[in-house]
């Protein structure tokens, strides 16, 4: 690739239509995904965030459009996609009764990787599970599910991975922990499509924010691109009082402050800059 060559995206969707019935969900969606980075798409229930995945993921055929995952059509090269991916729902996918490194060891082999116990344990290592590797994943707590969900989701390395609404129904300490893993899957350049309703989520983590909404992407950008849109705020100081989260985290002692902190440093104790 020469110096004024563009690398093509990790994902391009273009002109993406689905319909039920006589129901139309999508209309026309167009948007890209730089290879090692998150794009959190937005949108409300109902939006079509997760039929949009489930077709980047070969699991659902658009009625109109294209869409090229890691280089593949998901039309054509539904196999090629397929091994480029890894789908991460709104629900832990792990098997209960085994314990967590079992649950990563069978998964390694299925995928008929060599070395299946050592691909589980650096895997454990990685999502700070080696001490709850061999209990049940019945045990662990919501936050230790998902992160295990998603480091299975990770055997075999694949350079894409989405993730439909990851931290649905976790406490604010296991949405915290989903978080820091999402941040190191993209700082290790895995691509991530994060699908969510949650603002603050897409607001902490993603490099850009897509809208759906009524079936077609409204805006597209930077979070500071977003905020640009609106009028230019009013510079005060007022008193600021801590929220629910940080009341919550304080009281049960939990020291991932900085895992919540604001990207850009945090205005002097007792005032926020608005």
């Amino acid at each position: 690739m020469t110096a004024n060559q563009v690398p093509e995206p990790a994902i391009r969707v273009r002109g993406i239509e689905k319909s039920f019935k006589d129901l139309p969900v999508l209309r026309g969606v167009d948007f890209d995904v730089s290879a090692g980075s998150i794009l959190a798409l937005l949108g409300s229930n109902g939006a079509g965030k997760t039929t949009l995945v489930r077709i980047l993921s070969t699991l659902l055929k658009a009625d109109a459009g294209t869409a090229r995952v890691n280089g593949f059509d998901v039309a054509e090269a539904p196999g090629e996609v397929r091994e480029s991916i890894s789908l991460t729902g709104q629900f832990a996918a792990v098997d209960e009764v085994l314990t967590g490194r079992e649950n990563l060891v069978l998964i390694a082999q299925l995928r008929h990787l060599q070395d299946p116990a050592a691909i589980a344990d650096d895997l454990l290592a990685r999502f700070s599970l080696t001490e709850a590797g061999n209990r049940r994943a019945a045990t662990y707590s919501g936050g230790m599910r998902r992160r295990l969900d998603i480091s299975m989701s990770l055997i075999g390395n694949p350079p894409v991975i989405f993730l439909d609404e990851p931290t649905t129904g976790l406490d604010p300490q296991a949405r915290i922990e989903v978080w820091q893993t999402i941040r190191e899957l993209a700082a290790g350049g895995t691509t991530v499509l994060l699908t969510t309703q949650y603002l603050d989520e897409a607001e902490q983590l993603a490099d850009r924010i897509a809208i759906l909404h009524e079936g077609t992407i409204i805006q597209n950008g930077t979070l500071a691109e977003l905020k640009a849109l609106l009028p230019p705020a009013r510079v005060e100081y007022v008193e600021k009082q801590p929220s629910l989260e940080e009341v919550f985290l304080t009281l049960v002692g939990d020291t991932a402050e900085a895992a919540t902190a604001p990207r850009g440093g945090t205005a002097p104790a007792g005032k926020e800059i608005r």
